[in-house]
């Protein structure tokens, strides 16, 4: 400890300009200034929206006669959803309450605008007791005891 001394520096590491530095104007013109060394490359189609580029694919779906769609609720299925609900006296928001849905999800199975979900479709026929997948649309749902 006695032969230490105070008046040296000693750096263990200095950082060098961040890629945003290093590519800001200023830091170009001052390496332009010092003579340096500067690579300037485009990229190719850098910052467009490839969202919107035509590709095979999109030609040959465009070509296509037939439309591709998710099939939907028919309007029989959203009369019964309907006929059911008003029957047991609840409301779209009741119905919605009780299934654990949004309203709006009632209001577009009644209208026929809902892809069919099997799973909110047999909380709605529990919660109705109306069948609303299968053959017998509308037919009572049968009570069936539960096995242990």
């Amino acid at each position: 400890m006695a032969e230490s001394d105070w008046d040296t520096v000693t750096v263990l590491r200095k950082k060098g300009p961040t890629a945003a530095q290093a590519k800001s104007k200023q830091a170009i013109t001052a390496a332009q200034r010092r003579g340096a060394d500067i690579e300037t490359t485009k990229k190719w189609s850098a910052g467009q929206n490839k969202q919107h580029l035509v590709t095979k694919n999109t030609s040959k779906l465009e070509r296509e006669t037939e439309e591709l769609q998710h099939q939907r609720v028919s309007l029989e299925v959203g009369k019964v959803i309907q006929q059911g609900r008003q029957n047991k006296g609840f409301t779209q928001k009741d119905l919605a309450t009780k299934i654990n849905e949004k309203p709006q999800v009632i209001a577009d199975y009644e209208c026929g605008k809902a892809i069919p979900s099997n799973q909110i479709m047999g909380k709605m026929e529990r919660a109705i007791g109306l069948k609303l997948r299968g053959k017998d649309i509308g037919v009572p749902l049968e009570a069936k005891p539960k096995k242990k």
